[in-house]
């Protein structure tokens, strides 16, 4: 933003636009900044006029991004945040806090973690909720970006690989991440299925009936990459989002899958199963915690990092 523009223009008018960018509604922004909803127009009138775009066009009932508006949205979100840090630096206290945190992870990471946070909220911090969404993606930057959650935890190795492959280069990077444990996949089948005795070999894993999992519902996982690496494939007959799904799917059927062995036995179910080693190599998981980085400095964000990080090293 040219310097001359900065001198003139109201920063009141970066608010309304945060707001309106994170609600997609006059009315609901609105009501949030305690303003009517002419006022609402009139400020996004000026910032336009000021930018020379429209930074926001209605489709239907809402109110979606131009692409200068989109790509405006996360540097003014970022410096709206790091101001209202400088000027108001907070101490989080979890007795007095009635914060709701918003986590994206697999359910078998949240059945992993779930149950000691909760412990932990409600004997440190009885005003504070948690809400956990599902993780669709094995990217959940975009989340992170627009709001949607405050942490994901999860094996993000594209991810990962593109945050330092930028780092290196000496190229911004919005996000941050802690590596909180390493575990490993197994192949899961029920007890007395025709594989549960001898040996699991490569060809007899192939030639079985297969369900996958996968968040975002393609059919083809990192386990079909490696066997693709060694030229072989599997049968995928049923493909789903959850690894409770799959575990308990598998109880009752002939089909073989793959969980986290951490996953398997907090099923409620692991007597029903039989655990093998995948008759192939597969890289280790790296399950992390990622955040974006004007989260970094939130007091409240960094006691919620604090407990997820002591949880998953215990």
């Amino acid at each position: 933003m040219p310097i001359p523009l900065l001198r003139t223009l109201d920063l009141n008018l970066l608010k309304v636009f945060d707001v309106v960018m994170s609600e997609h509604s006059l009315t609901r922004a609105a009501h949030q900044l305690s303003l009517t909803q002419p006022a609402v127009s009139n400020a996004l009138r000026r910032l336009r006029e000021a930018l020379g775009d429209d930074l926001l066009v209605r489709k239907g009932r809402t109110l979606e991004p131009t692409p200068r508006g989109q790509e405006l949205w996360p540097a003014v979100r970022n410096a709206l945040q790091q101001l209202q840090s400088a000027l108001v630096p907070s101490v989080f206290s979890p007795a007095d806090a009635s914060t709701t945190y918003v986590l994206t992870m697999a359910d078998a990471t949240a059945a992993e973690l779930m149950p000691g946070l909760l412990k932990v909220i409600t004997d440190q911090a009885p005003g504070v909720s948690l809400r956990v969404v599902p993780l669709t993606t094995r990217d959940p930057r975009p989340l992170l970006e627009e709001g949607q959650a405050d942490l994901a935890v999860g094996y993000f190795p594209a991810v990962f690989t593109d945050l330092t492959a930028r780092a290196q280069a000496g190229e911004p990077v919005s996000y941050v991440q802690h590596r909180l444990f390493e575990g490993d996949y197994v192949c899961v089948m029920r007890k007395g299925h025709p594989l549960a005795k001898g040996r699991l070999t490569l060809d007899r894993y192939c030639n079985a009936r297969h369900m996958l999992v996968s968040f975002s519902g393609r059919a083809f996982g990192f386990i079909d990459g490696a066997l693709a690496s060694l030229g072989r494939s599997r049968r995928v007959v049923l493909t789903v989002n959850q690894f409770f799904i799959a575990g308990k799917v598998v109880t009752s059927s002939d089909l073989l899958t793959v969980l986290p062995r951490h996953f398997v036995k907090v099923t409620g179910f692991a007597d029903q199963l039989v655990v093998r080693e995948l008759p192939f190599a597969t890289a280790p998981i790296q399950v992390a915690a990622l955040w974006h980085l004007r989260q970094d400095g939130n007091s409240a964000h960094a006691w919620l990092r604090a407990q997820v990080v002591a949880l998953a090293t215990q």
